[in-house]
């Protein structure tokens, strides 16, 4: 087990230099110190802590450090860290700033700059607040062990799938000594990877995603037998569903095949939602979501693919492909869109194993030194641009288009150009990959004058099109041409309701052809493809099922 870490966070170079040589020279044989210049690059760092199932005893944070303040910062990392003692730097007596951090992030203690000497105003401060953390009952880590091969596509599936559930593991590569001990203890051999190690000591060779949810603590059978509410999907849209359903009285469970989030959990920034002007992670959003629909009592289960649905008298049945059945009164669909496939020799057998659908965070640590190639145009490929940036050595984006500005976001492409690492690459595609155990080149053409080049590439990560999870729906919701669910007035046709409609009324806005059912965020046809907008037809979904229940 690593030591603890003791994090600090300044964006002055000089400072941020000093205060973890001056922490580094009482704590460095018993604590970690980790450095940061900035809150965002903190908060990445905690969250790789807490993945690995680590500890952080003290915070530090500089007041003044511009687009993300101390405050702030304590305050986004006190949901990673809740034990952490937190402590804010500050140049000067500002009285102001103490009261809010007070109110705020319950401030364990304001350190006026500079401290020297360190052994009266620094060591002391810190030696209280390490006793109080070591004093601190902390509620016990998972101990999740993955053990597999670097370019194992079933590896990642894995590692991917505890990570976006939060769930805390560690990995082992096969051929380091920890691995191959951890095998042999198993009675498992390299052939049998992944190989996963619950924290209570059980083995599960290639498990399930499913298998792997019920040994991990995250819950996969239904605790009822019926539900005012059952939301199915749980991206932006469903999320906002489950926490106004459950805050508002309903017995609501939320359904999620893999992981809470969507595609919106797997964006590494997310800058233009509203109420949040330093931008904020995907996943830390799509968590306090969770945690908040949780808390209103909105049960979830997770690894559980919906399959079937079915009208039974005022009841309707969703059927899961591992076998459990919900009952429930009413039904919103919120099942998102996935990224299409790159439909070019040579890639589908190496998915997994280099390329990736998607931002695989987990995966970008490994991308340190390398050159990554991301396919998009739209803000999902550019704030993976952007994340990718602190790791690789170049980041090339790879754009069908002319430039940029056809789909992403002005922010966006702002931050793209002022990152000296990323190389856009427009009126270019991807024809072919290249590889044998893992991708090792890409070939590229120039769509204007039809030019081949190929490129060494160990990293490929695709962000194209959108795809509706809606094919379960075949035969019974009525949708368009390219999957997406048709709601409210676009199903009324002539003045003629849908086929099987059986109510004197016509369907709300956001109702299916399916009486009872509402569809809400991406997978609804002609929605906006936006996170706020999906939270808010989660909401709105809510209010018309409360107008359905009370008809009936």
């Amino acid at each position: 087990m690593a030591n603890p870490a003791i994090v600090t966070v300044d964006d002055d170079p000089s400072v941020s230099r000093a205060v973890a040589r001056d922490v580094r020279r009482r704590y460095g044989q018993d604590y970690r110190v980790v450095r940061a210049s900035s809150g965002a690059e903190a908060l990445d760092a905690l969250k790789e802590i807490k993945l690995r199932g680590e500890q952080v005893a003290v915070l530090l944070a500089d007041y003044r450090m511009p687009q993300m303040n101390g405050i702030q910062f304590l305050e986004a990392a006190m949901d990673l860290f809740p034990l952490a003692r937190r402590v804010l730097l500050t140049a000067y007596a500002d009285t102001e700033a103490a009261i809010d951090a007070i109110n705020l992030v319950d401030v364990d203690h304001y350190l006026l700059k500079p401290w020297h000497p360190p052994e009266e105003k620094l060591y002391p401060v810190l030696d209280s607040l390490l006793d109080q953390w070591q004093a601190t009952p902390a509620s016990p880590e998972a101990d999740t062990r993955v053990v597999g091969h670097r370019w194992s596509a079933e590896s990642f599936e894995i590692r991917d799938f505890l990570a976006r559930n939060m769930v805390p593991y560690r990995w082992y590569l096969t051929e380091e000594p920890e691995g191959q001990r951890l095998l042999k203890a198993s009675g498992a051999s390299e052939s049998d990877i992944p190989l996963v190690i619950t924290p209570d000591g059980k083995t599960l060779v290639r498990p399930s995603e499913a298998e792997v949810a019920a040994h991990v603590g995250l819950t996969t059978t239904p605790a009822a037998e019926f539900y005012d509410l059952a939301v199915v999907g749980a991206g932006p849209g469903g999320l906002g569903a489950a926490v106004y359903g459950a805050s508002e009285g309903l017995r609501t469970i939320l359904v999620e095949r893999r992981a809470t989030g969507g595609q919106a959990g797997q964006s590494s920034r997310i800058e233009n939602y509203l109420g949040f002007p330093d931008g904020v992670s995907g996943a830390q959003l799509t968590d306090r979501a969770r945690r908040q629909a949780q808390r209103f009592g909105a049960e979830l289960l997770t690894a559980q693919d919906v399959t079937c649905l079915d009208v039974k008298g005022s009841a309707r049945v969703l059927t899961c492909a591992g076998g459990p059945q919900i009952v429930a009164h009413t039904v919103i669909l919120a099942t998102g869109v996935s990224y299409r496939t790159l439909d070019v020799p040579g890639l589908a057998e190496l998915t997994g194993r280099g390329v990736f659908y998607g931002s695989a965070a987990t995966e970008a640590p490994s991308c340190s030194g390398s050159d990554v190639y991301i396919v998009g145009g739209a803000n999902s490929a550019g704030q993976a641009a952007v994340y990718f940036s602190r790791y690789a050595s170049r980041v090339h984006l790879v754009v069908r288009g002319e430039n940029l500005a056809q789909s992403m976001s002005a922010y966006l492409i702002e931050q793209i150009e002022s990152i000296p690492r990323i190389q856009v690459h427009t009126m270019t595609e991807v024809t072919a990959g290249h590889g044998t155990e893992h991708l090792e080149g890409l070939t590229l053409r120039d769509r204007a004058t039809g030019q081949a080049r190929d490129v060494d590439a160990s990293w490929l990560f695709v962000f194209i099109g959108a795809e509706p999870h809606t094919s379960w729906l075949d035969g019974l919701v009525e949708r368009d041409t390219q999957g997406f669910v048709v709601t409210g007035p676009d199903l009324v046709v002539g003045g003629k309701r849908p086929k099987g409609w059986r109510l004197d009324r016509d369907p709300y806005h956001l109702e299916t052809s399916v009486s009872g059912v509402f569809a809400a965020g991406d997978v609804r046809a002609n929605s906006v493809k936006r996170v706020a907008s999906a939270v808010g037809e989660g909401a709105m979904a809510v209010t018309l099922v409360h107008r359905y229940l009370e008809a009936q």
